[in-house]
């Protein structure tokens, strides 16, 4: 086409061109992007749901030192709809703010804090409101108290276009009850016993949250208990400021502009953790502008000298006030409770940092026999690795996950286990920090960082090391059964040969050659082990009523 030769049509003017030009709310973004949250595909998505409902009591109750006693009820209407439910014991919401918990994206108590808890973005509760309305165009009832003796009831869609809550009725009545409950319905949607569905999800936060108890209904009726291992409840985290390390020039120049420090050097000292007097000024002998400069006229390029000099000063590791773990006896308590094993083994590495400087930690644990690994169609056994982040099981996307990654990466068969994937084992990961790297907002796969993977294998081959030296005094109390029961089952024989050459009594030699035999061995015939671990139930666990 020559050069100057007009496009057929004509040309269209910049004005033209900008005339459907208009912003997106984040609701209408994750409307169209729905599987970011996590809703793609019909089992997943009521996950999701169930996932983003426990999340929400459970940080609540524990923020509020409350015991947690959830109910969880899914119930049948029709081909792929369901009616679920989900009330707990917390401390309710005060009304006020029920909208925007509910109604509103990036909206919360979190996102904004720099603190261990289960959620983070401030997306997930809004996020099943505005799944329940895209399958079903009906709202959600939302039932709160905070104890005062009245019960707000809230009926509530999402403005899409707005990101805000458009309620559609209010009551309020009165009832001695305190916490929330949130009532929906799902269309599209799938449940069953796998091993990514709900009832797997809530058993494996039993198994990280002892102190919890969860009652579930399932759409068959079938009531399922978890009853809590523990009634203590976790520590509370506390919130940490940043640090240093691994700080961004963005992040820095953000920081600068919210500060109330009146000087660059306080800022650096109040802002960030482990910042003293000395550092700073070890960071004005790495800087060409004066600390005393007030912090929300820095600009780009002062800010760009701050990072640099953060990565060449040594500062002491983060503080770990922010991280709350299990802890060794707890995860032990819900191990035994819940998997009933044969044996278990569980480990708490110290806390480590990712990122440059953000804190974290790494429990894991092992258990064999019982009820541990999951049956297969064919009656054989399959090991299952239980990946957690801050205590929240994570059921999908594990071919992605740091978590799996680094249980895939240890050589089994030097800890006794010569076929990983096939046996009566469960292992146990939970990551604890106060930022997860995840690689999308549906929160189920951790990025992979060199230093978590790094400290899972360590803590993944301390427990390996645990479990092949029961597994090796096993194998040798196995060896000494077998020739105990050889020897003793030709001791008869023996004593009839020794007394035709002696002359002897033949009982009283049978007795000498028994008694010699136990002796030698030093063994017992009530010592002898089980040669086969427990067997697990096929789908079902926890106490059904």
């Amino acid at each position: 086409m020559p050069k100057d030769q007009p496009i057929e049509g004509g040309e269209r003017s910049a004005d033209d061109l900008f005339k459907s030009f208009k912003e997106v709310s984040i609701t209408e973004f994750f409307r169209k992007n729905k599987a970011h949250l996590g809703y793609s595909g019909k089992v997943r998505s009521l996950t999701t749901v169930v996932h983003e409902l426990v999340t929400n009591s459970l940080d609540a109750c524990e923020e509020a030192g409350i015991l947690p006693d959830l109910e969880l009820n899914i119930k049948q209407l029709g081909v792929e709809h369901y009616r679920y439910s989900c009330r707990d014991n917390g401390p309710g919401i005060p009304a006020k703010h029920v909208s925007r918990v509910f109604g509103k994206m990036l909206a919360g108590t979190k996102f904004h804090r720099n603190i261990q808890l289960r959620g983070q973005q401030g997306i997930g509760v809004a996020g099943v409101t505005m799944f329940s309305q895209m399958t079903t165009g009906k709202p959600v009832r939302i039932r709160t108290s905070i104890g005062d003796g009245d019960v707000h009831e809230i009926h509530l869609l999402v403005d899409v276009s707005k990101n805000e809550a458009d309620i559609v009725e209010t009551k309020i009545y009165k009832e001695r009850w305190r916490g929330t409950e949130i009532i929906g319905e799902l269309k599209g949607v799938l449940f069953n016993l796998s091993e990514q569905g709900p009832y797997e999800y809530l058993r494996r936060t039993a198994i990280a949250n002892p102190h919890i108890r969860i009652t579930f209904i399932d759409p068959e009726g079938r009531k399922s208990v978890f009853e809590r291992a523990s009634k203590e409840i976790p520590k509370r985290p506390e919130e940490v400021k940043s640090h240093p390390k691994g700080m961004d020039v963005d992040e820095i120049s953000n920081m600068a502009k919210k500060t109330s420090a009146t000087r660059v050097s306080s800022f650096l000292e109040n802002d960030f953790s482990r910042i003293s007097k000395s550092k700073v000024n070890e960071i004005q002998s790495k800087v060409h502008f004066d600390l005393k400069k007030n912090p929300r006229k820095l600009s780009w390029s002062e800010a760009e000298e701050l990072a640099k000099a953060f990565e060449a000063v040594d500062f002491m590791a983060p503080p770990i006030a922010g991280l709350c773990p299990i802890g060794e006896a707890q995860v032990r308590k819900a191990v035994l409770n819940i998997l009933k094993p044969e044996f278990e083994a569980v480990v708490e590495r110290t806390p480590a940092v990712h990122s440059g400087g953000v804190p974290f930690q790494i429990e894991v644990a092992v258990a064999y026999g019982g009820n541990a690994g999951r049956e297969i169609t064919d009656g054989g056994m399959r090991t299952e690795v239980m990946r957690f982040s801050n205590r929240v099981p994570l059921l999908f996307d594990a071919g992605g996950c740091a978590l799996q990654q680094a249980a895939n990466s240890v050589d089994w068969k030097r800890y006794g286990i010569r076929d990983f994937d096939n046996s009566p084992f469960t292992v146990f990961i939970n990551l604890i920090s106060t930022h997860i790297p995840y690689t999308s907002a549906g929160k189920q796969s951790v990025a992979s960082d060199d230093e978590i993977v790094k400290e899972i294998r360590m803590a993944l081959m301390d427990v390996g090391r645990k479990f092949n030296r029961y597994h090796s005094r096993k194998r040798r109390d196995l060896e000494r059964a077998e020739r105990f029961n050889t020897l003793m089952r030709y001791s008869g024989e023996l004593a009839k040969a020794i007394s035709a050459l002696t002359g002897g009594d033949e009982k009283e030699l049978e007795e000498r050659i028994k008694d010699i035999v136990t002796k030698k061995l030093k063994f017992t015939p009530q010592e002898e082990p089980d040669k086969k671990p427990g067997k697990k139930k096929k789908v079902e666990e926890g106490d059904e009523e």
